[in-house]
């Protein structure tokens, strides 16, 4: 059998939204909202997933599922990358801290949307690859930096938005400090039982106001 071409993984990727928007549809009383952002819809049609996950897996990478990358890490089901996306939120102008490169799906989809991502990876593989392969691709908006994510990237700060795609059980201060007033931060929260994906919203007086939102399951955030 012939290998697949461009035009039949632009199929699979144009499938893979119709089943996100699906996933969006079901999840609509628990995230208030029945569909995403169109903009974070077409970014999910364009960026290559399947570039994004070792080769053993990209045969699936189309499909609704998390995927394995190495080190006991995954990279989210793209649903989880599409919802996330589009509660940051963000703008063509804005300055996004991301936490957790992986292998760079991620970034790439916020990278599309954003004016700048600066990304912090723990796992100097990961970052090396991500950055490789983001440059390769196009990308010139995006910074990546091997180290810990809970200490945020400050000499960038303040970010218009921040998203954590690791799992924390209460959210990192410094990642607090360096959002801007107005500005929202995206991650999942864990606690012993669970963990929530969680929105975060800082007002222009430093307020911080906190929503709750579906049950996820990440890696946990590593510290050193």
């Amino acid at each position: 059998m012939k290998p697949m071409n461009e035009e039949h993984l632009a199929v699979l990727r144009r499938h893979m939204v119709e089943m996100i928007a699906i996933h969006a549809d079901l999840a609509s009383e628990e995230l208030g909202q029945a569909t995403l952002d169109e903009r974070v819809m077409a970014s999910m049609r364009r960026v290559p997933r399947h570039l994004f996950v070792p080769v053993a897996v990209a045969p699936y990478a189309y499909q609704d599922m998390p995927l394995p990358i190495g080190f006991d890490k995954t990279v989210s089901q793209p649903f989880i990358v599409a919802l996330m996306t589009d509660l940051l939120a963000p703008q063509p102008h804005e300055a996004v801290l991301e936490i957790g490169t992986g292998l760079g799906y991620q970034t790439a989809i916020i990278a599309e949307l954003a004016g700048h991502v600066w990304s912090v990876e723990i796992v100097e593989e990961f970052a090396i690859h991500a950055e490789a392969l983001l440059q390769s691709l196009g990308f010139s908006n995006v910074a990546i930096r091997v180290g810990d994510g809970s200490r945020g990237w400050p000499e960038h700060a303040p970010y218009d938005k921040i998203l954590v795609s690791v799992a924390a059980e209460r959210t990192p201060p410094a990642l607090l400090d360096q959002l801007k007033p107005g500005g929202r931060l995206v991650l999942p929260l864990a606690s012993e039982e669970a963990q929530f994906l969680t929105v975060i919203d800082k007002d222009a007086g430093g307020q911080l106001q906190t929503r709750k939102l579906i049950p996820v399951r990440f890696s946990r955030l590593e510290t050193v």
